[in-house]
C-alpha cells in the first residue's frame, strides 16, 4: 500500500494533463519548424508514458503494462537527451567575419 495514494493519483493525473499540453504544442511547433524540435516532442511522449504507467502502477492494475510504459518513458527520455545534443551543436566557421563590437552611446547635451 502506498501512503496518500490518492494524492499521488490526482498528481500524477495533471502531470499527464501537462504531458498532453505539451504534446500538442510541439506538434504545433513541429509543424512550423519542419520537425526540428523531436527532442521535446520525445519528452512529451515520455511525460505521457511515464504518468500513465504510475496511474496503472498506483491503481494496481496492468503493472507488467505499467512497468513497461516505465522503461518506454525512460528510453524517449534518454533519445530526446541524444537528438536535442545533435540537433542543438551547429558547426562553427573558422573563416567567418566576426560582428564589429557595438557603438558606445553618445552622451546627449
Amino acid at each position: 500500500m502506498v501512503a496518500g495514494r490518492d494524492f499521488w493519483i490526482v498528481i500524477w493525473f495533471g502531470i499527464l494533463l501537462l504531458g498532453l499540453l505539451g504534446l500538442g504544442a510541439s506538434i504545433y511547433w513541429g509543424r512550423e519548424t519542419h520537425w526540428r524540435n523531436l527532442d521535446e516532442l520525445l519528452r512529451a511522449v515520455g511525460t505521457i508514458t511515464v504518468s500513465t504507467g504510475m496511474l496503472l502502477l498506483l491503481r494496481g492494475v496492468a503493472t507488467g503494462l505499467g512497468q513497461g510504459l516505465l522503461v518506454a518513458a525512460l528510453l524517449s527520455f534518454i533519445l530526446a537527451f541524444i537528438f536535442g545534443r545533435k540537433l542543438s551543436a551547429r558547426p562553427v566557421k573558422e573563416n567567418a567575419p566576426t560582428p564589429d563590437p557595438p557603438e558606445p552611446p553618445q552622451a546627449v547635451a
